[in-house]
């Protein structure tokens, strides 16, 4: 069966969209809805359309949603309405309640909803988080990731934890199985924008692991870090370069008395991992155009999920108010 798929905003991720679904094997794309006087007729050889009603005439069995987050409650609506299934772009909504708003939409319509929290298909974390399960560093002790690099143009309707911190929040429920119990948080506006645009929070998991999150937009070089520590060593993850690095406990006794006097860890082998390197995009969207094909949602990013992520995003950045000084 090949499914007829669009995509609605024709920004940045829009057009990465576009060009994932163009070559995406089962799916036939059609075209974008985007209203912008600023935007090609035309994107990967199919139209760009202005009017959302006659885009929806176009009869669809599923639409990527990458709009402004201020639409995506309006947006998802009229996609439920006609019984479109929906990936929705991160953050799936502006607030805690949209997301649950749309959430319940569309199950009440019995379609497919999924969130693109990309991190989750990157195949560094995919095999941290299977190496996780089976065992490779035992019990979880500590999450740390540091998400920072400079102002991105396209941001302009939320804050650094909503757009970057959000992705963070996901990856480590995700990848530890475990949800956040509570979370604390400092923010900054060095900038001048309405926004945050720099967060330091910590956080502790249901099974009591801790956790600590960088993410800031004020950084002249990129990083993308998650370091998972636990308790027969530790993983590394470069999300950028998609390598994941084991630096194992030692087991080795120690001569030196200095050292051997140390009752923590101490350094073992080192390994970095060979993995089979598929562009996140392309497996998220295999993975929601199987979802659609199926009904098997878990191996996507759900829309009961994304709303969770909106929540604690939303407990960040009122304890990073809370705490300003006077």
């Amino acid at each position: 069966m090949t499914l007829r798929a669009g995509v609605l905003g024709l920004g940045v991720m829009g057009r990465h969209h576009s060009r994932t679904l163009n070559n995406l094997d089962g799916v036939d794309f059609l075209g974008v809805y985007d209203p912008a006087d600023s935007v090609v007729s035309m994107i990967e050889g199919k139209p760009v359309v202005k009017n959302l009603e006659a885009f929806l005439d176009m009869g669809f069995d599923y639409c990527i949603v990458s709009a402004p987050t201020i639409y995506h409650l309006d947006i998802g609506r009229s996609l439920a309405e006609r019984g479109i299934h929906a990936l929705i772009e991160k953050p799936v909504a502006s607030t805690t309640t949209t997301a649950i708003e749309l959430r319940d939409l569309f199950a009440a319509a019995g379609l497919v909803g999924g969130v693109g929290h990309i991190e989750r298909y990157n195949p560094a974390l995919q095999s941290a988080r299977q190496r996780i399960e089976d065992g490779l560093i035992g019990n979880l002790y500590q999450i740390a990731t540091r998400r920072q690099g400079p102002f991105p143009g396209r941001i302009a309707d939320v804050g650094v934890i909503k757009d970057l911190a959000s992705h963070d929040i996901d990856l480590t429920a995700w990848v530890s199985q475990q949800d956040y119990v509570s979370v604390n948080a400092r923010t900054a506006h060095q900038s001048g924008r309405e926004h945050e645009d720099m967060l330091v929070a910590v956080g502790t998991l249901s099974s009591g692991t801790i956790t600590s999150h960088t993410v800031n937009w004020l950084t002249p070089f990129k990083e993308r870090t998650t370091i998972i520590t636990g308790e027969k060593g530790t993983l590394v993850v470069d999300t950028l370069t998609a390598d994941l690095t084991l630096f194992q406990n030692g087991v080795m006794a120690e001569s030196w008395p200095g050292l051997a006097s140390f009752r923590g860890v101490s350094e073992g082998d080192i390994t970095r991992f060979a993995l089979v390197k598929k562009e996140p995009l392309l497996a998220e969207h295999e993975a929601f155009r199987d979802a659609v094909l199926t009904g098997d949602t878990s191996a996507i990013v759900t829309l009961d999920e994304g709303s969770n992520v909106v929540r604690i995003a939303e407990e960040l950045a009122l304890d990073g108010e809370d705490h300003k000084l006077s």
